[in-house]
This record gives structure tokens, sequence and C-alpha cells, in this order.
């Protein structure tokens, strides 16, 4: 049986993210959370995998403790089990550190795990970066923006567009997928299955310590990402008229915008006027 480890994240719920202005980091407990749209892709490969070909899932995230949400959550979709690394230590990691927690947890917790399986990127950040750099810390093979697994007995064949062009790759276990969101549309949560997420909750709490992480090197103080400044683009709307015949208005049209249709177009001024 297959053993999945899939990572999850938390993100705030709201369009208008809340930031410290001093740290230049999420003010997560000020706003409610949901289970990141992408990583509920990828707990769907892996409850798909586990419906065709035996399975076990654990989930693990890492957050502050209302994090635990989208763990009852993953619960109730049916996972097996779930890990929240959670520690005040942790706070304000970058995607580097992040990566490195969560593979000192995934190696103390899941030492024989096949398959990680998560979501390309994520809505707060959006780096695409923890998957990669989980991988390397890993020392997995990985892919990104997949949306199509096959298992094997030895490995996966996995598709992807990359590049406008359709791959198919064949890795090896144990390796990481970093699942598209154009595919593995989640399902809902069965009442029956969120009653027994809570009636017999599967999560553990882990602390720094617990897997020998050293607080020195976690957190923001590990970091090596430094955020300069942190700001909202506002944008503004100006309205031109042109008047006068057709030919007078397309004319002046592209005197005055000319350089910015030929760029959108991606052919020079001249041509874009004819």
């Amino acid at each position: 049986m297959l053993n999945i480890l899939v990572c999850v994240k938390q993100v705030p719920m709201v369009a208008d993210l809340p930031w410290d202005p001093k740290t230049g980091t999420l003010m997560r407990e000020k706003s409610p959370g949901m289970m990141d749209p992408a990583s509920k892709h990828g707990l769907e490969a892996a409850l798909k995998i586990k419906e065709e070909h035996g399975a076990y899932i654990t989930v693990i995230t890492m957050g502050p403790p209302m994090a635990e949400e989208v763990l009852y959550e993953a619960a109730g979709m049916g996972a097996d089990r779930c890990l929240l690394l959670c520690d005040r230590a942790m706070a304000g990691a970058d995607t580097l550190v992040t990566s490195h927690c969560l593979a000192t947890a995934s190696k103390t917790y899941c030492p024989d795990m096949d398959l990680v399986l998560m979501g390309s990127n994520t809505s707060d950040s959006d780096t695409a970066q923890v998957g990669p750099q989980l991988a390397e810390e890993l020392g997995f093979v990985c892919a990104a923006y997949v949306h199509a697994i096959s298992i094997r007995d030895t490995g996966v064949v996995v598709e992807r567009i990359c590049d406008g062009y359709k791959e198919t790759l064949e890795m090896a276990f144990p390796c990481l997928v970093g699942v598209s969101t154009g595919s593995f549309h989640p399902r809902y949560m069965s009442m029956g299955g969120l009653e027994e997420a809570f009636d017999n909750p599967r999560i553990l709490r882990i602390g720094a310590q617990e897997i020998g992480l050293d607080p020195e090197e976690i957190g923001s103080k590990g970091s090596p990402t430094r955020i300069v400044d942190v700001y909202s683009l506002a944008t503004e709307k100006k309205n031109v008229v042109f008047k006068g015949t057709p030919k007078k208005v397309v004319d002046d049209l592209f005197e005055r915008f000319g350089e910015t249709i030929g760029s959108a177009a991606g052919m020079d001024i001249q041509e874009a006027h004819e």
C-alpha cells in the first residue's frame, strides 16, 4: 500500500490581506482562514489514488493553532492522519525555512513515504517555491503543474502543460508532485466524514524541539529572505475622448497610444495601424 504525504496550507479568506507593516508578514490571526484552493486539489489527487489503488494518507500543515481547522477538513474528506507543525519559533518563516521544517517533520513521522502531493502554488503568496525546495530537502525528484497522475509499480507517470507543450514524465518512488488547479476537482465533505473527524480526531501537534529544530535557525530568525516593503497597488482610470471622423479618431488613437497597442499586439506601430 502506498504511503502518501499531502502538504496543505491555511490561507486568509479575505481578498484584502492584513499585513503587519513592520515585519511584512501576514497577520493570519486577524482574518478567517480556509484551506488553500490548490492544496485541496492536491488532497483530492491523493484521495483518488487511495480509492483506485489503496493508500494511507497523512496530511501535514505548518501554521498557528487555528490552522488545525484545515486538518479537520482534510480528515473529513478522507485523510487517515494529520500533522500540525505549530510553534511560535516557526512564525515568519520564508519558503526556504518552511520547506526545511516540513521536510524535517516528514522524515520523522513519515519516513516511508512514497509520494508527496501538494498544490503547485498558494493563493496568499503564490511563490510556487515550497514544492521544489521541499523536494530538494527530501532528495526526491519532482514535477509541478501536473494535471494527470497514473500509478505504476515503481513510480508514477504524470502529464502537464509546460510552455504550451504537453509533457509526459515518468518518475520513480519516492517523488513529489505539484498538482494544478485545473484538475482533480475537490469533493465536498460528507456529514459522516465530518462527524468522524471530530469524534475521532487524528491530529498530532508537533513543536520545533520535538523534531530537533533549533529555534535560532527557523522562523524569521533563520530566514534569509528579507521583505523590504509591502504595499497594495492602486489602479486609476482615466477616460480619453477622441472626436472627429472615424479616420481621424483612428489616426489620433495610434498617434497617442501606438506604441502600447503595438506592444500588446506583438507588432510594430505601422503594422498595428494597418
